[in-house]
C-alpha cells in the first residue's frame, strides 16, 4: 500500500504540480513582503512599501536583465514576468483611502465612509501596465526581421579584441550584410529606438511625479544644515545669488565633469530648496539667514534653484537618485 501511495504522489498531474509550485513560490514572495525582507523574523526589515518596491525592481532586473538581443522575450520569461508582477501588484488593490458615499436605507439617505483604491495608485498602475504592454509589443515586432543576425560564440573571427571585449560584457555581436542594412530597416530600427526612449521617459515621468508628491521625511530634514548657504557652499551660493542670473552661465561655472559631481550639485541644490521653503513657511526652527535676506529674495533664489534642477533633469536623464529621492523611497 505504501508503495502504491508513493507511486501516486510521484505521478501527480503536471498541471497540479505547477499549481503547487506556484503556491510555494507565492508564499515565499508574500512572506518576504510581510517581514520586510527580514526572513529571520527579527523585526529588522524595511517598511512594507519599500519591500514591495524592491521586489518589483528585483523581478524586473532579473527578467529584463537577461535580454541582450533585439528579439521577442522568451515565452518562459514573459510568462514568469506576467505571473509574478500580477502577484506583486495585487497588493496595491488593498492600498486604499476613505471617501464619503451616500447610501439609501429604507428611504433614509445617509453619508458613510467607504474605501477605494488610493487615487495615485489607481492612476499610475494602469499607466505603467500600458507602458509594459507597449514594450512587449516593441520586442515582439522583431519576430519576423531577418536583415541581421547574431554571431555565435564558435563562429570564425570571434577572437578579435573587440569581440573578446563584447564577450566579456556578455553582449552578443550583431551581424549585418556586407553592404549594410537596407534603408527601410535602418528607419524602422530608428523608429523602434525612439519609441522605447519615449516609453522610458513616460515611465520616469510617472516615477518623478510620485516622488514629488511624497512628503519629505523628517530624517532628511534633520540631516540638513542650518541655512541654504551652508548647503550650497560659498562658490555655488555666490553664483546663484548674483544680481543678473543666467542658468547657462551658472552651469558653465560648475564642475560637471563626472556623474558624482553632477549628483553632488543636485543634492546641494535640492537641500537648499527644502531649507528655503521651510523658512518661508515658518516650519523650520533652525536659525535663519539673517535680517538681510527678505522673503522675496528667498523666493527668487528658490525659483533659480528649481530652474537649475529642471535643466539638470533634462540634460542628465539617467542620473542616479538624489539623496532626497532616496530618503523619500526609504522612509515613506
Amino acid at each position: 500500500m505504501e508503495e502504491d501511495n508513493a507511486d501516486a504522489n510521484s505521478e501527480l498531474d503536471p498541471e497540479l504540480e505547477s499549481i503547487y509550485a506556484d503556491m510555494e513560490l507565492m508564499k515565499e514572495r508574500f512572506a518576504k513582503l510581510l517581514l520586510g525582507e527580514d526572513m529571520s523574523g527579527g523585526g529588522k526589515g524595511v517598511s512594507s512599501a519599500l519591500a514591495l518596491s524592491n521586489a518589483i525592481t528585483n523581478l524586473a532586473a532579473s527578467i529584463f536583465g537577461e535580454i541582450s538581443r533585439l528579439e521577442p522575450m522568451p515565452t518562459e520569461s514573459k510568462a514568469r514576468w506576467q505571473k509574478e508582477i500580477d502577484w506583486l501588484l495585487s497588493v496595491t488593490d488593498h492600498i486604499v483611502e476613505f471617501v464619503p458615499s451616500k447610501q439609501n436605507t429604507n428611504g433614509v439617505t445617509m453619508e458613510i465612509m467607504i474605501t477605494r483604491q488610493r487615487s495615485d495608485v489607481n492612476v499610475s498602475i494602469p499607466a505603467l501596465k500600458k507602458l509594459d504592454w507597449m514594450l512587449m509589443e516593441c520586442l515582439d515586432s522583431f519576430r519576423d526581421q531577418n536583415d541581421f543576425t547574431y554571431v555565435s560564440k564558435g563562429e570564425v573571427g570571434s577572437k578579435s579584441s573587440r569581440r573578446r571585449e563584447e564577450d566579456k560584457c556578455g553582449l552578443p555581436t550583431p551581424k549585418v550584410p556586407s553592404n549594410g542594412l537596407p534603408d527601410l530597416t535602418k528607419k524602422w530600427l530608428q523608429f523602434q529606438r525612439d519609441s522605447v526612449n519615449q516609453l522610458l521617459k513616460a515611465a520616469m515621468a510617472v516615477n518623478a511625479h510620485i516622488l514629488t508628491e511624497m512628503d519629505i521625511p523628517e530624517n532628511y530634514i534633520d540631516s540638513l544644515p542650518k541655512n541654504g548657504r551652508a548647503s550650497l557652499g560659498d562658490t555655488v551660493y555666490k553664483n546663484i545669488t548674483v544680481d543678473h542670473f543666467d542658468p547657462d552661465v551658472f552651469l558653465a561655472a560648475m564642475d560637471l565633469s563626472s556623474e558624482n559631481k553632477i549628483l553632488d550639485l543636485k543634492n546641494r541644490i535640492e537641500a537648499s530648496v527644502v531649507i528655503w521653503r521651510r523658512k518661508m513657511t515658518n516650519k523650520d526652527g533652525k536659525s535663519g539667514w539673517g535680517s538681510g535676506v527678505s522673503i522675496e529674495k528667498r523666493e527668487q533664489f528658490e525659483d533659480r534653484a528649481e530652474t537649475i534642477l529642471l535643466i539638470l533633469k533634462h540634460r542628465y536623464p539617467g542620473l542616479f537618485q538624489s539623496a532626497l529621492d532616496a530618503s523619500k523611497i526609504e522612509h515613506n
